[in-house]
């Protein structure tokens, strides 16, 4: 497969694709990019990798070439003879022309034999945090998920305590996963050009997870707490029992008046546990 952003017009005017806003179609056309994403995967031949949104298939040419097998989800169907052209003899790719969030994805990876899952994905930036949360939610047993987010995005999925960026998304996937940033990349790399840059995050599950009497309970306490993110706990948590919150805090000597931008998810997690 050849990456040049001619090759790519070449190709899209064969078949008449017109890329569409409304799927958030930005194609990654440079070869050293798509590289380093793949060596920061660490996928082989033991992966099952799952990607969504395949675009041309520019990504997924090289996940065949290291992965044992690629399961790929793309919404939009009149790419199917652009894809089929650019992964022309490619036997270990898969692709179900369907809108990833309405799929049974646990059923789908029952027909495939592998040692490992992981999710490798150049993300529409309009639904990123949908698909992520979908993992999650449907409890597929993902051991990696490597994905190019729009920086904007990125940095709220990897914030720290005290950061303007930390909020109730970054402790709920940080319940989950480790979020680390692996790789900036360039606005300069996509065709169409984006207006923003992007970076590649990964998100490791967990090998041992924070002990939560009641999770529900922890994960609303958690979305309470950054109702207004410029409020102190003791106006955000107001239903709850302030009392029993403020004898947790001063273990860590903090009070009622400490905002939820400063509390790191070990202390969430002891809050929901003593109420």
């Amino acid at each position: 497969m050849e990456y040049s952003p001619n090759k790519f017009k070449e190709k899209m005017e064969k078949y008449n694709f017109n890329l569409k806003k409304m799927y958030g179609q930005n194609f990654i056309i440079d070869e050293n990019t798509i590289n380093n994403i793949i060596e920061c995967s660490k996928i082989d031949k033991d992966t099952l990798v799952i990607e969504i949104g395949p675009g041309a298939g520019s990504l997924t040419f090289k996940l065949a070439e290291y992965a044992k097998c690629v399961l790929c989800y793309e919404v939009d169907t009149t790419l199917k003879d652009l894809l089929e052209d650019n992964l022309n003899g490619l036997s270990n790719v898969n692709i179900i022309f369907e809108d990833f969030l309405k799929c049974d994805v646990l059923s789908d990876i029952k027909k495939y034999d592998y040692k490992k899952l992981y999710v490798v994905a150049n993300l529409p930036y309009y639904i990123t945090t949908p698909i992520i949360m979908k993992f999650i939610e449907d409890e597929v047993p993902v051991e990696k998920i490597v994905v190019m987010v729009q920086k904007e995005v990125g940095d709220r999925f990897k914030a720290k305590p005290n950061s303007k960026d930390y909020n109730s998304l970054s402790i709920y996937l940080n319940y989950y996963f480790d979020v680390k940033k692996i790789l900036d990349v360039s606005k300069n790399v996509f065709m169409p050009k984006p207006n923003v840059d992007s970076i590649v995050i990964e998100f490791s599950k967990k090998s041992n997870m924070y002990k939560l009497n009641d999770s529900k309970m922890f994960f609303k306490l958690v979305k309470d707490s950054f109702n207004q993110k410029r409020k102190t706990l003791r106006n955000n948590l107001r239903d709850y029992d302030l009392i029993k919150i403020e004898e947790v805090l001063k273990k860590y000597n903090l009070d009622l008046s400490v905002r939820a931008e400063q509390l790191p998810i070990e202390i969430f997690v002891d809050i929901a546990n003593n109420l």
